[in-house]
């Protein structure tokens, strides 16, 4: 099992030197692998709330937000040679497919290969109709655009006739260097996400759940696998735990996760995110 980080970038208080910091620690200290997650808008009142805090509220300071994931990557990747970058996950629905694949190939060709893009269709009805666009087909909205961005990332030219998106004769590079694209590792518990997964994903993302969900998650996962004739081989299992100690990272270990990416908050302060890294690094040492 590898083990990663989550970090919870978030102004005022990740400022560029915080970011900067954590990217070149993790890279130094082995981490596999840096995730970022993404929320382009961020609202006081929501129809539906969010599903990782009791109070239905994403956990952003006062004032505060989430630097763009794209930008955060870029500026990590200019510091940094190894460390593998992901997203935990890009909102596809509520993003133009044809700006997602040329960013994510761009980040890909710079990074030599660097580059894993979780995908999800999002909980927030807000975020999604501000991006212009509808919330009750973001599911096959993301379908849709995903296979656009396969097409873009591996033909010399693309044409797409959709029922959410249309291209003709369309040429973009440069082409990731990952072979055969960019690995899509698939978030979400919903029925739609497991077979998102198994049909296309190179892994899933489960994200604050504990030894126990994760169990009973990964059976969820391989009986979607063997729904669409796949198997765990080549497919990866990443799991975000919210709380993990030494035996807890065993015991992910022993259930069959291939990554562990526990959180690093960069609202911490400095000598707390620098304790942090150094229990992460303890965890790699477990596991090596």
């Amino acid at each position: 099992m590898k083990i990663g980080a989550f970090a919870s970038f978030q102004t005022p208080k990740a400022t560029s030197e915080v970011i900067l910091n954590i990217g070149r620690r993790a890279e130094e200290i082995g981490m596999d692998s840096l995730w970022m997650g993404e929320h382009v808008a961020l609202f006081d009142e929501m129809e539906f709330p969010y599903p990782g805090s009791a109070d239905g509220k994403l956990p952003v300071p006062d004032g505060g937000g989430i630097p763009d994931t794209v930008v955060t990557m870029g500026f990590l990747a200019s510091v940094t040679k190894n460390i593998r970058l992901g997203t935990g996950v890009s909102l596809i629905p509520q993003r133009n497919p044809i700006y997602t694949a040329n960013e994510f190939a761009t980040l890909d060709w710079l990074t030599g290969g660097r580059i894993d893009l979780g995908i999800g269709v999002g909980w927030c009805k807000e975020e999604v109709e501000t991006c212009g666009y509808s919330f009750e087909d973001r599911g096959e909205r993301c379908d849709e655009a995903l296979e656009l961005m396969k097409m873009l990332w591996t033909e010399p030219v693309t044409n797409f006739d959709g029922k959410h998106f249309q291209v003709k004769g369309c040429r973009m590079d440069p082409k990731p260097v990952q072979q055969p694209h960019i690995p899509l590792i698939v978030g979400g518990f919903s029925k739609p996400a497991l077979r998102r997964a198994a049909r296309i994903g190179s892994g899933w993302l489960g994200f604050g759940i504990n030894a126990e969900l994760t169990q009973m998650s990964i059976g969820m996962v391989d009986e979607a696998l063997a729904a669409a004739g796949r198997t765990r081989d080549g497919f990866e299992i990443i799991i975000t735990p919210m709380a993990v100690d030494a035996d807890g990272v065993r015991e992910y270990q022993d259930i069959g996760v291939d990554r562990l990416v526990p959180l690093i908050d960069a609202n911490d302060p400095e000598d707390k995110i620098e304790e942090r890294l150094r229990e992460l690094e303890e965890f790699a040492n477990i596991v090596a």
